[in-house]
């Protein structure tokens, strides 16, 4: 029970990680699909946000507590960055049972608050709506109904960062390497690759093909790529660009290839950079989807942002 009602709390926080907040003594914000019931405003009003034993942000309330839909109440704005659109969020939470009143989840605990990128089409809309104009540091109390548990989540949230995203890769063009494939770009910054002349590598290869100027990507960060893959022998099997939009990843073992991890960890926000994964950093001798097992594969990333 606690493990599912925490997995459903962290998929929510991706979802709400837009919050900002209005003045305490303003009228609660509470919005949700459809009508709000009167009464969950009503009761998000009546909680109290405090700062607990461990020093962290913690919510006071009568149990039991329901509300009929998606509900949030803005406590205070922040000082940071101004939240603007495409910027990647990221928020901190403890995450609270209405039936109980007891911290299901938290993402101090783990160490790693929940990224997402603000915009309409990527997070919960009644978020989206509110977060406008608002500033990293932005305290609220966000709730939604667990549908599958009957019970209730309530998270006290707070805007820990907001970092601007690139729309493609930007710096210093960096001369290619005889023996690896060569890459150009579209107009739109879209890549395409050459296998010409190329040498398939047994061991891992990341190498920049434009040299950004931004922080150095960590393992454990969320990263925003752009990225194509292609297998050695030419044939695209995904690309982000061909969606229309970025993609955000948590660089972590388990979460990405180990091509990916190790390859992408310690290069600068703003670079290009071409990756040769060999198939034991790849998908093994199983392959997974179209790609088969053995299989090289060449991917092309931009490092859009990392936080």
């Amino acid at each position: 029970m606690k493990t599912r009602i925490a997995a459903v709390a962290l998929v929510a926080a991706a979802s709400l990680a837009l919050s900002a907040c209005a003045p305490s003594d303003s009228e609660p914000t509470v919005t949700g699909p459809g009508v709000t019931s009167p009464s969950d405003a009503e009761l998000l009003e009546s909680m109290t946000w405090h700062i607990d034993d461990n020093g962290l942000p913690a919510l006071a309330f009568d149990v039991p507590a329901q509300v009929s839909g998606t509900a949030a109440r803005f406590l205070t704005d922040g000082s940071g960055a101004a939240i603007e659109e495409g910027m990647l969020i990221t928020v901190d939470y403890q995450a609270y049972q209405g039936s109980t009143g007891e911290v299901l989840y938290s993402t101090y605990e783990v160490g790693a608050g929940e990224t997402i990128t603000y915009g309409p089409d990527t997070m919960d809309t009644v978020l989206y709506d509110v977060l406008a104009g608002k500033h990293v540091g932005a305290e609220l109390i966000y709730a939604f109904p667990d549908f599958q548990s009957g019970d209730a989540l309530f998270l006290a949230v707070t805007v820990t960062s907001g970092t601007e995203v690139l729309e493609r890769a930007a710096g210093e063009e960096v001369e290619p390497i005889a023996g690896l494939p060569v890459v150009t770009r579209d107009g739109s910054g879209k890549p395409s690759v050459s296998f010409e002349g190329a040498t398939e590598s047994a061991e891992l290869v990341a190498q920049p093909v434009i040299q950004g100027e931004g922080d150095l990507v960590e393992v454990g960060d969320s990263v925003t790529v752009h990225y194509t893959g292609w297998l050695w022998d030419g044939e695209q099997f995904d690309s982000s660009w061909d969606r229309g939009a970025p993609a955000t990843f948590r660089l972590a073992d388990g979460a990405l290839i180990d091509g990916w991890v190790q390859g992408l960890a310690g290069q600068a926000v703003g670079s290009q950079v071409l990756l040769v994964v060999p198939s034991d950093l790849g998908y093994g001798d199983a392959g997974t989807g179209s790609i088969p097992g053995g299989a090289t594969l060449v991917f092309v990333v931009d490092i859009l942002a990392a936080s």
